[in-house]
């Protein structure tokens, strides 16, 4: 865990919505955004339905 700093992204757009993080550590994130979109997607359907959502890897 980052503990420095946090922020809360938009999953469709990717935009930043709270908070900042070191640009090398955002420009990350956004990567690993794209590459999850669908993942993290379904997730949040599930996380809003009530159950449980299911482990999405992290970037290598």
């Amino acid at each position: 865990m980052y503990n420095d700093k946090s922020a809360v992204y938009s999953i469709p757009e990717g935009n930043l919505l709270e908070g900042s993080l070191p640009t090398a550590k955002e420009r990350l994130v956004l990567a690993w955004i794209e590459l999850r979109k669908e993942e993290l997607m379904a997730d949040w359907q599930l996380a809003i339905a009530g159950q449980t959502v299911f482990k999405i890897e992290p970037l290598k």
